[in-house]
């Protein structure tokens, strides 16, 4: 089962390493108040991937309640996630790892992983080297990878050259709500990733905080956006999960629409030129 969106022009839907997705956006499982909470935050949102961190205290609250029991396994996939790996060995153990538990699940992400090798626990920004090993990898052993990254171009083409799925720069540091900080390097990574291939996805992962910094990172041209403390931290998460949830296409449309120039000086609205003129008295 998958949530089809409306039929207006612009909701197409993305294909990530020959998986097809009506909804663009990605949202992630953690760091909600309860599971039911969580498990109303996904439907609101529209989401059809969401992400799983695969160590085991992940799926499990502190009452002891897996967190599967509330994922509807038939209307997600599921996204295996790495988070917390400071290495490339501890990232490739982690993904296969969560390869055996969808295997269990038979849940089509088996074969797929949101890599993540973090430098260090303060920025949580990625380990450029660490992360591209990984990504080799992974990559040797069957993986499709989604790739986190830092919004460096050089090192968003590295991972893509490596066999990457997807490339995900970070809009900026990880639940820092900060939205997209640079977004001149966004758009260059963009340009280097699609150069030959404009299909190739790419998803600005991390660091948004609103509504409009989905709609903004949509709106430079990434085919989608994945987030998770966001909705979960907000106040009302269900709530932030439809605004979201509108915010990804409204973002997509506008893009797809082509905005107007920018300009120094005023543009009248109306043509100047065969106006009538009207003299009060006349």
């Amino acid at each position: 089962m998958t949530t089809t969106l409306s039929t207006e022009p612009g909701l197409d839907p993305i294909t990530i390493a020959s998986r097809t997705f009506n909804s663009r956006l990605c949202v992630g499982t953690g760091k909600y108040a309860s599971m039911e909470i969580m498990r109303d935050a996904l439907d609101a949102s529209g989401a059809e991937a969401i992400t799983v961190a695969v160590r085991r205290e992940r799926l499990f609250n502190e009452e002891g309640k897996s967190l599967l029991e509330y994922i509807d396994l038939d209307r997600y996939t599921i996204l295996p996630n790495t988070a917390g790996c400071f290495s490339a060995d501890d990232a490739v153990r982690v993904a296969r790892l969560g390869r055996e538990l969808l295997d269990q699940l038979d849940n089509p992400g088996a074969n797929w992983v949101k890599l993540e090798v973090l430098g260090d626990k303060k920025t949580l920004l990625p380990d450029p080297v660490g992360t591209l090993q990984a990504v080799e990898e992974l990559v040797k052993d069957g993986f499709d990878v989604l790739c986190y990254t830092s919004d460096d171009p050089i090192s968003a083409k590295r991972i893509k050259d490596a066999g990457a799925a997807a490339v995900m720069p970070a809009g900026s540091p990880i639940g820092s709500g900060q939205g997209v900080l640079n977004t001149n390097n966004i758009v260059l990574c963009l340009e280097l990733l699609k150069e030959n291939d404009p299909n190739y996805p790419v998803i600005v992962d991390a660091g948004v905080g609103s509504a409009s910094d989905v709609a903004q990172a949509m709106e430079l041209g990434a085919d989608g956006v994945l987030l998770n403390t966001a909705i979960a931290h907000a106040k009302h998460p269900v709530m932030m999960a439809h605004a979201m949830r509108k915010a990804i296409e409204c973002g997509r449309q506008s893009y797809l629409a082509g905005r107007i120039d920018k300009k120094l000086y005023a543009t009248a609205s109306s043509p100047m030129e065969g106006a009538i003129s009207y003299i009060p008295g006349e």
